[in-house]
């Protein structure tokens, strides 16, 4: 849809469209707030702002609404092997992983969201199935009030791509 399109919408669908780009009710609430916008950088500028201003429990709500990789290879492979428009390019990423990677990831996404309370968050457009690993356990290193910040990094970085996807459709 069009930024026109997007800026014309009645509150209930645009909140419902903000929802697709990020899973935190407090970030959709403020976003709604900035409505009509001038164009696609003010957009995504307070989209960056008032991701920033949100509380860790805000994030975690936006974490939540990610799919949770499976507690099984065959889970995580059907994760990935779903069609989806927005998660094409992540799909792509991993559909030739093998089942070793496939299984470190299941292993690796369980112990991290054991430690830090949360399932493991990547921006994961454009990397391989063995990046995503390599980031994972370099990421199970981290303390938890530093993995929280990262995490939200990554997380701000699939709410803008989102957008992208939102004002592309």
């Amino acid at each position: 849809m069009t930024l026109d399109e997007l800026n014309q919408l009645d509150k209930p669908a645009l909140a419902e469209a903000l929802q697709k780009c990020c899973g935190s009710q407090a970030w959709v609430q403020q976003m709604l707030a900035v409505f009509p916008v001038a164009d696609a950088d003010t957009l995504m500028d307070h989209a960056n702002t008032v991701w920033n201003s949100l509380s860790e429990d805000d994030w975690r709500e936006a974490f939540a609404h990610h799919p949770k990789i499976g507690s099984d290879v065959a889970s995580l492979r059907a994760k990935f092997a779903s069609t989806s428009d927005w998660a094409e390019g992540e799909q792509a990423a991993v559909k030739n992983a093998s089942e070793d990677v496939l299984q470190a990831l299941a292993d690796g996404n369980r112990a991290y969201e054991q430690k830090f309370g949360y399932i493991f968050i990547v921006f994961a457009t454009g990397k391989t199935a063995e990046e995503m690993l390599a980031l994972l356990q370099a990421r199970l290193l981290n303390k938890p009030d530093d993995e929280i910040l990262i995490a939200a990094r990554e997380q701000n970085k699939i709410t803008r791509i989102r957008l992208e996807k939102l004002l592309a459709a």
